[in-house]
C-alpha cells in the first residue's frame, strides 16, 4: 500500500467513525468532538480571512440627505459634566476580608458563547432560584432560550439552542431576571473597586462583565475576549478578588476544580473590567431592594453612575496609553452616549477607531463590537448612516458563519432604511430576526414597517 493510499483510508476511517459518533453516540460527540470540529473549522476560517486585519475608518464628509423618518429623536444632550466629587457612603467598615458562601457552580461547557446564561443562573442560584415553574431545562438553557433563542428557517421555525449567537448584552440578562424570575436585577455603569467590595459586604455578589485574554482560535494563543464574571469574595490583605470562572477547556481536570473560587488581583480586575466601562449587575430579592440601594449609595442614580463612568474615562483617557487608552476612549463615547449627549459620543468613538487602527495587529481587541453597540447608536443619531452600515459591514466580516449578532444586523438596516435603502433594510432587519425572534427592537420595527417575518 503507498503513503497516498494509506492516507486516504485514514482519512476514510476518521470520517467513519466521526459519523458513527454522531449517530450512535450523540452526547459523547456533543462532549468531546463537536466543539473541537467547530475550532479546527473556525482555525481555519480565520486563518483565511484574519479578524485582525479588519479596521473601520470612520467618514463623517458628504452625508446624505436621509429619505425617511428617522424616529425616535434622541434627546437634547446632557453637557459632559466633571465627576460630581468622589462618592461619600457612610457605613460600617468593611471586613478586611470576606468571601460569600452558597454558590452553586455552573459552567458553560458544552456550550457556544454562554458565559452570559452561566454566570446569570449562579447569580439566581445564589438567591434560590431553580428556574422556571414547570421547566426541566439546564439552568443555563432556560436563561439562553429567553436571551439567545438561536436561529429560524423563513417559516419561523425554531432551528438551534442559541449556538448563533455570539454574545448577551447586559440588559438582556437583566430582563430576563425581571420578566422571567421573582427575583430582581439592575444594571450600572462605573463601578470601582470600593464599590464591589462594598456590595459584596452587604450580600450582594456582582457580575462584572470585562475582557480577559484566553487560549482562543485561529493561532490557539492568548487572545482577548469578553467574559462574565460572577465575583463573589475579596481580600484586602492579598488584594484579591474571588470569582467564578465558567470557562474551563481543560478536560482532563473537573470544571468545578477549575473554576470555582478562583482568585483575580484588584488591578488585573480592574484592567479587565475597564474594557467594558466598569458595567456590573446586581440580582436580589425584592424584599432587599432597600439594602442594596443603599450599598449602592450614588450608584442607586442611573444618571449620576453613566456621568461618573464619563468622569473616570475621561481621566484614564489622559494618562493611559496604547490598548487601554483605546478603551478608555471607547468607554468615553459609551458614558456620553448612556446621557444622550451623542454628538460627544461619536466623536470620542471617532477617536477610540483611530487609537485601534494604530495598535499592533497581535494586540487588537476585534471582538469589542461583538460586545458593545454603542457606536451604532451614535453615529445613528448623529444621522451618519453610511457609518452604521460600514461597521456593521466591518464587524459581521470577524464573524464566522453560522454565528452572529442580531444587533449589527438590526442597526444596519435602521441605517439603510433611513437613506431610503428599502430593499436592503428589509433584508437585513430579517436578518436580526432570523438570529434572535426575541429581540423586541426587532418585531417592534417588522410592524412598522409592514414586514413579515
Amino acid at each position: 500500500m503507498n503513503k497516498r493510499t494509506g492516507n486516504l483510508l485514514l482519512g476514510a476511517v476518521a470520517l467513519l467513525l466521526l459519523i458513527t459518533a454522531l449517530i450512535f453516540f450523540p452526547d459523547f460527540y456533543k462532549k468531546h468532538l463537536a466543539w473541537r470540529l467547530d475550532n479546527l473549522q473556525t482555525s481555519i476560517y480565520y486563518i483565511i480571512h484574519p479578524p485582525q486585519h479588519v479596521v473601520f475608518v470612520p467618514n463623517q464628509q458628504g452625508l446624505p440627505t436621509p429619505t425617511a423618518d428617522t424616529s425616535p429623536v434622541p434627546a437634547t444632550p446632557i453637557p459632559p459634566a466633571a465627576d460630581p466629587t468622589a462618592p461619600v457612603v457612610t457605613s460600617a467598615p468593611l471586613p478586611a476580608s470576606l468571601v460569600r458562601n452558597g454558590v452553586t457552580f455552573i459552567d458553560q461547557m458544552h456550550r457556544w458563547n454562554y458565559c452570559g446564561p452561566a454566570n446569570l443562573a449562579m447569580a439566581l442560584a445564589y438567591w434560590g432560584w431553580k428556574g422556571e415553574a414547570g421547566n426541566t431545562m439546564d439552568l443555563r438553557d432556560q436563561i439562553a432560550a429567553a436571551v439567545k433563542p438561536g436561529q429560524n428557517d423563513p417559516n419561523g421555525t425554531f432551528i438551534d439552542n442559541g449556538n448563533t449567537d455570539v454574545n448577551v448584552m447586559p440588559y438582556e440578562l437583566v430582563d430576563y431576571v425581571n420578566e422571567h424570575t421573582s427575583l430582581k436585577a439592575l444594571y450600572r455603569y462605573g463601578g470601582d473597586l470600593e464599590l464591589v467590595k462594598r456590595l459584596i459586604a452587604a450580600g450582594f455578589p456582582i457580575v462584572a462583565e470585562k475582557g480577559i485574554y484566553q487560549t482562543l482560535p485561529p493561532e490557539n494563543t492568548m487572545q482577548w475576549a469578553g467574559h462574565y464574571a460572577f465575583t463573589t469574595g475579596y481580600d484586602d490583605g492579598s488584594r484579591v478578588f474571588t470569582w467564578q470562572d465558567t470557562y474551563t477547556p481543560n478536560e482532563k481536570i473537573p470544571y468545578k476544580e477549575q473554576g470555582y473560587d478562583q482568585k483575580m488581583s484588584y488591578a488585573d480586575y480592574l484592567s479587565g473590567w475597564r474594557a467594558f466601562d466598569y458595567v456590573f449587575i446586581v440580582v436580589y430579592p425584592p424584599e432587599r431592594e432597600a439594602d442594596l440601594m443603599a450599598a449602592l449609595g450614588p450608584w442607586a442614580d442611573d444618571t449620576w453612575s453613566a456621568r461618573h463612568a464619563l468622569a473616570t474615562a475621561q481621566q484614564e483617557s489622559q494618562n493611559l496609553s496604547g490598548l487601554e487608552q483605546f478603551f478608555a476612549e471607547f468607554n468615553l463615547g459609551t458614558s456620553a452616549g448612556l446621557l444622550t449627549d451623542y454628538g460627544s459620543s461619536a466623536a470620542a468613538y471617532d477617536s477610540a477607531f483611530s487609537m485601534y487602527n494604530t495598535l499592533p495587529e497581535k494586540d487588537r481587541p476585534y471582538r469589542i463590537l461583538w460586545y458593545q453597540t454603542g457606536p451604532y447608536k451614535a453615529y445613528f443619531y448623529t444621522s451618519r448612516y453610511q457609518d452604521v452600515i460600514n461597521l456593521a459591514g466591518a464587524t459581521l466580516s470577524t464573524i464566522k458563519a453560522p454565528r452572529s449578532l442580531e444587533e449589527s444586523w438590526y442597526w444596519r438596516a435602521q441605517a439603510e432604511y433611513a437613506l431610503g435603502q428599502m430593499d436592503r433594510a428589509y433584508a437585513d432587519i430579517l436578518k436580526a430576526y432570523y438570529y434572535n425572534r426575541l429581540l423586541q427592537a426587532t418585531l417592534d420595527t417588522l410592524k412598522a414597517w409592514g414586514v413579515s417575518p
